[in-house]
């Protein structure tokens, strides 16, 4: 019997974090063995939870102030059912890096699934790369926002596995042909057979809407997506289609495509969550439920599949799928960051630095939604770029760029 898959998770009581966990639980026993567990604070009650039902040796929260009430969480909930130890606990900004880094093993033994939101993930992904363990990547921007570094961060081809549902497809898809580039490509041989990747979108709780409609947007409708439980930071990215254009950087960066050769299209049934267009004009597409579950169980078993997750498509009932271009005059942020992917290595961190501070504007109604994007595009039009950036390099852009976002934000008010 094969040992069991060592997984350390970061963000574990967000959306993507609870999926895995019930993932793991589906898996049975001796499948996986939850080493670390991270999140940011919110939800201690969670947190505490989860690591006692999985017997985890080691939890870490980025809010140093509330680590005494996450041990005493801990040592009440270990009381309560019995468990015979106490999970130590690591708080503060670098409690998630320390936790990603601590697996050690190659393919199919170690897997660290980020799961974190917001650029804060990437010191964490840079730590599990240079760990040697599978990168299962959800945290798109870790990789927009340090891309150069991640790619010099990896150990072996093909470490990083994405998470992410289109990214996941594509994946999924490439394996039908030849690609010899990119972060998630094993060594093969031979010139790329790929002519371009189209991701799809759903279009967001507001397809099919004039510019003029989306003026008196309230954080309340942003909220509500047609397809997808997720965050709010994402949720309200997903209305904006940043988060497609987040998607775009991510895809242009882990396989290698150029960013004008990585197309978007509006698909609202979200079965087919991605394509691949070959040279000799095939296409191969992914379909699966909208079920999150799916890319994350592959995260933790590529390049083998986990049974019984979901139901699968039905081929022997009606349906129907469609497919319409994007609206990029209503919807400028996939151009947006096309070209912010195309200017330098730096842009796509000052886009995502600025939306995250714009987003969180409009959330406290302090911003209105058109103005999230016009915001972003302000910003990036002052930024110079960076060709190799270091590290500090890209902190440093990303503080400008919040810092520049409010201050924009300030104005309109």
């Amino acid at each position: 019997m094969a040992a069991p898959t060592d997984v350390v998770l970061l963000g574990s009581t967000g959306s993507i974090g609870t999926q895995a966990l019930e993932v793991v639980t589906a898996a049975g026993p001796g499948a996986f063995r939850v080493r670390a567990l991270s999140a940011g604070g919110a939800n201690l009650e969670l947190l505490a939870e989860q690591a006692l039902a999985f017997d985890v040796p080691v939890v870490a929260i980025a809010d140093d102030g509330q680590a005494g009430r996450l041990r005493d969480l801990l040592a009440d909930g270990a009381r309560r059912t019995g468990t015979r130890s106490v999970p130590e606990v690591l708080a503060g900004p670098g409690a998630a890096a320390e936790v990603a880094g601590s697996l050690s093993g190659g393919p199919g033994r170690a897997v660290v699934l980020n799961g974190i939101t917001g650029s804060v993930g990437l010191e964490p992904t840079l730590a599990a790369l240079r760990s040697g363990a599978t990168l299962a990547l959800a945290n798109k921007e870790s990789l927009v926002v340090g891309g150069a570094l991640v790619r010099a961060a990896q150990t072996r081809p093909g470490q990083v596995v994405p998470v992410d549902s289109e990214h996941s497809a594509i994946a999924q898809a490439l394996r039908g042909g030849r690609h010899e580039k990119g972060m998630t490509s094993e060594v093969v041989t031979g010139a790329s057979e790929v002519r371009r990747l189209v991701l799809t979108a759903s279009g967001g709780p507001f397809r099919g809407r004039t510019r003029a409609e989306l003026s008196a947007v309230t954080p309340e409708q942003a909220l509500a997506h047609p397809t997808w439980a997720m965050g709010p930071v994402v949720t309200v990215n997903s209305s904006t289609l940043v988060n497609k254009g987040l998607e775009l950087i991510e895809a242009h960066l882990l396989f290698d495509v150029p960013a004008e050769d990585v197309t978007v299209v509006v698909h609202p049934q979200s079965v087919v969550h991605s394509m691949v267009e070959f040279v000799d004009g095939s296409t191969l597409a992914q379909a699966s439920p909208p079920d999150m579950r799916l890319p994350i169980a592959l995260g933790l078993t590529w390049p083998g599949r986990a049974g019984g997750l979901a139901a699968p498509c039905r081929w022997d009932a009606p349906t129907a799928w469609t497919f319409e271009p994007l609206d990029e005059e209503v919807f400028p942020a996939v151009a947006l960051a096309r070209s912010a992917a195309a200017a330098s290595a730096t842009h796509p961190a000052v886009l995502n630095a600025a939306n995250e501070q714009c987003v969180a504007a409009f959330l406290a109604s302090r911003l209105p939604y058109l103005g999230i994007v016009d915001v972003v595009a302000e910003v990036l039009a002052e930024h110079d770029g960076s060709a190799e950036p270091s590290l500090e390099d890209v902190l440093a852009v990303e503080t400008w760029a919040r810092s520049r976002a409010d201050e924009l934000v300030a104005a309109r008010a």
